[in-house]
C-alpha cells in the first residue's frame, strides 16, 4: 500500500483508503472512492500540484491531499 503522492506520472492505481477524515468529503465529492481507479497524468516540474484521472476526468492535486490518499498500484499504462 502506498500514498498516491509517492507514484510516478503514468502510473494507473485503485484508491483503497483515506487517512484524514477531514478531507474525506472533499475527495469523495471529487470522485475519489475507494475501489476507484486513478491514473497519474503529470507531475508539475516542483512536484506540487499532480494532475490525476479519476471517474473519467482531470483533477489537480495538492501533494498534500494526495499524501492523504492509500493506494494499491497496479501498473504503468
Amino acid at each position: 500500500m502506498k500514498r498516491l503522492s509517492e507514484i510516478g506520472a503514468g502510473t494507473v492505481a485503485r484508491i483503497l483508503s483515506f487517512e484524514n477524515n477531514d478531507l474525506f468529503l472533499k475527495l469523495m465529492e471529487m470522485g475519489c472512492v475507494p475501489g476507484e481507479l486513478v491514473k497519474v497524468e503529470q507531475i508539475a516540474p516542483l512536484g506540487d500540484p499532480i494532475s490525476i484521472i479519476v471517474a473519467g476526468y482531470n483533477l489537480s492535486l495538492r501533494l498534500n491531499e494526495a499524501d492523504n490518499i492509500f493506494v494499491e498500484e497496479l501498473g504503468i499504462a
